[in-house]
């Protein structure tokens, strides 16, 4: 059997995602959009399909309807493909009540029946909230080789970002010794830092890099987890799960050394946004062998008339005025943008419909906005949510460098960048 369709892949959709609020104020995490036509959770499927998995879930509590609506319009297969793409979100059971899930261990222990397929012998487990391009057939190639019980994905890092990951210790089989959890001293990296040669001699370039970061991505013999979770109440994957495992299993490492970005908060998700519109992007979003699967939309082609366009992704059925000018941006689906508008370092994310000719007439009728971005609107370095309503001569621009604020409803300010949240109205004339 082709050992691929023994996979069950399992994407864990997050918590709360307070950190990436107002973003996930209406949305989960995964359903957030991204580069202008897609959504977060768009990456580890697409990455699963081109890895030959077709069997895949996606667990999540919060917020889920937009996603499920995304992932049912999306994902569909044949009668006889066997696959399937399924939400599964925190539920009333006969057996365990109405509680939330406690974290992501507890998310899949509570999901367990929907695993035990006879088929199935691995478990992979994904975040729904990284950007990055895998083939997941490479990393159970070093699962199966080393007899592993569990194999988790590793980025060599500079010790000056080993702060904010999950940091391996290996031995010179690739068997994991030692994890500790976000370490804040020298003396902590250095009980589970890594020779740069030991890097160097696995075919990838060390570069000075001392740390092998955990990517948050597993794969499991499905009997162990089945075992663990039964048996235990740990509640976390990386706090719980995995530093046991080392202690009395198999843990095996498979080393990546590509693009990868966690996308966990506004600041990272706005540099990752911003880095797809550049010539040689990090991510190639044209990788025709590879591409990311999304929504099919039937959507007209988007019109210029007399705008200037530079370092900017452009989505379908955008309609930009005279003399409007876009640099370094993220323009998204259905975008309206008037005369004389000026956007820079900004994510625009369109809008989910578009306005007929009579329902803008209407509203402008009535002294209301219509939806889009009005005439002579400057925009520079923020985010605007989906089917935000600009009047014009609107100015988002955080002039005063604030970092986080609320003060300007529904115009939030969070690591410096303001964010105009979904369906808001922004009057002529306004400012921060």
């Amino acid at each position: 059997m082709n050992n691929m369709r023994q996979v069950i892949s399992l994407i864990l959709g997050g918590g709360r995602g307070t950190r990436l609020f107002p973003l996930t104020k209406i949305r989960a995490k995964p359903a957030v959009p991204l580069a202008g036509k897609y959504r977060l959770i768009d990456i580890p499927i697409s990455n699963c399909l081109h890895s030959g998995i077709n069997q895949i879930y996606v667990v999540t509590q919060f917020l889920s309807v937009s996603l499920h609506q995304h992932i049912r319009q999306t994902y569909r297969f044949d009668n006889f493909s066997g696959g399937f793409v399924e939400l599964l979100a925190a539920q009333q059971t006969m057996e365990g009540g109405t509680e939330w899930f406690e974290g992501t261990a507890d998310a899949v222990r509570k999901n367990l029946r929907y695993f035990d397929e006879k088929d199935c012998k691995y478990v992979l487990i994904l975040s729904g909230d990284q950007l990055y391009r895998m083939d997941y057939a490479k990393m159970l190639e070093t699962h199966i080789q080393t007899g592993a019980d569990v194999t988790i994905a590793a980025k060599p890092v500079a010790r000056s970002e080993a702060h904010a990951l999950g940091v391996m210790r290996c031995d010179d089989s690739g068997r994991v010794t030692g994890f500790l959890e976000k370490p804040k001293t020298n003396e902590e990296i250095d009980m589970v830092s890594t020779d740069p040669s030991w890097i160097d001699a696995r075919g990838i370039p060390a570069q000075g890099r001392d740390c092998l970061a955990s990517m948050g991505l597993y794969i499991f013999n499905k009997e162990l987890l089945f075992d663990v979770l039964n048996k235990t109440n740990y509640s976390d994957f990386g706090k719980e799960v995995f530093p046991a495992a080392i202690r009395s299993r198999k843990v095996q490492v498979h080393l990546y050394d590509d693009y990868w970005e966690d996308i966990g908060t506004i600041k990272a998700f706005y540099d990752a946004n911003l880095s797809l519109s550049q010539n040689a992007p990090p991510f190639n979003l044209f990788d025709a062998d590879r591409p990311v699967y999304s929504r099919a939309r039937f959507l007209p082609p988007s019109v210029l008339d007399g705008a200037h366009i530079s370092n900017s992704l452009l989505a379908d059925g955008c309609r930009i005025g005279k003399g409007t000018r876009i640099e370094n941006s993220v323009i998204g689906l259905r975008c309206i943008i008037g005369e004389g508008v000026t956007i820079k370092n900004s994510i625009i994310m369109g809008s989910d419909y578009l306005e007929t000719e009579e329902e803008v007439a209407k509203r402008l009728a009535e002294g209301k906005v219509p939806c889009g971005i009005g005439s002579g609107s400057l925009i520079d370095g923020a985010i605007l949510d989906k089917n935000c309503r600009i009047g014009r001569h609107v100015q988002v621009v955080n002039r005063l460098s604030l970092t986080d604020s609320d003060k300007y409803e529904p115009c939030y300010i969070r690591d410096g960048i303001p964010i105009v949240s979904k369906d808001a109205t922004l009057s002529d004339g306004w400012t921060m």
